[in-house]
This record gives C-alpha cells, structure tokens and sequence, in this order.
C-alpha cells in the first residue's frame, strides 16, 4: 500500500485551491461532481489533496463540514487489490463502511472503513 491522498472538507472548494496554489504552488488537475459533492484533485510529489465540496446540505459531507468546518477528513491508501485490501481489513476486525468496493472520483474504486476500528481516523482504500 501507498499513500494515495488526504481528504479535505470545505465549503469553498475554488477558494481552497487558489490558496494552496498560492502557499505551495500547486495547481488544480482535476475536478468532478459526485454524488452530492464537488471534488478536486491537486497533485503533490507523491499522491493529492482530494478537496470535498459538498452541493447541498443532504449528503454526510456537509454534516461533517457544519460540525468541524474546513478539515481533515480522510486518509486515503493505494491498493493493487481493493477486495483483498476490504477483506483483510475485515479478518482484522475492522469494520468496513463500505462492504463492497463502490465507484469513486476520477474514476477509481473506493472503500472506506470505520474510524472507530482504525485508530479515529476515516481511512479509504482507492484501486487506480
């Protein structure tokens, strides 16, 4: 596994990127609406910031931005094998959010698993 990306909630994801484009010099590559959200991609040397826009108040991406405001979300994990990944993560006793892989931005296959059995923090599992 490597790392893949870091999950950044905001309510202005446009703003964001400008702002890390100014401290970092880093650009937006990517961008896509999913589900209920925006999402952008800015490349790092080795993996992205994911920026989370949510679109309207329905979805857990804006309940999570009205309860922290602009925040770490998630950490996200290449994997060669996301049923592998989900599967071992399972006979570990973690609990997953996703049983089966599901569709994700840009295109990738995703699963997420409980932060309550990955030490608090909500890890993503992302198949390329």
């Amino acid at each position: 596994m490597d790392f893949h990306h870091v999950g950044i909630v905001t309510d202005d994801l446009d703003a964001l990127a400008e702002r890390y484009e100014a401290i970092f010099g880093l650009e937006l590559v990517h961008e896509e609406t999913l589900e209920q959200l925006r999402v952008g991609f800015i490349p790092l040397e080795t993996g992205f910031f994911e920026l989370l826009e949510p679109i309207d108040d329905s979805g857990p991406i804006a309940g999570y931005l009205e309860q922290d405001g602009t925040t770490l979300h998630h950490f996200a994990l290449a994997v060669s094998d996301i049923e592998q990944a989900l599967a071992k993560a399972v006979d570990a006793g973690v609990s997953p959010i996703d049983e089966t892989p599901r569709p994700g931005a840009w295109g990738h296959t995703v699963a997420f698993l409980q932060p309550g059995d990955t030490g608090g923090t909500l890890i993503e599992f992302v198949q390329e």
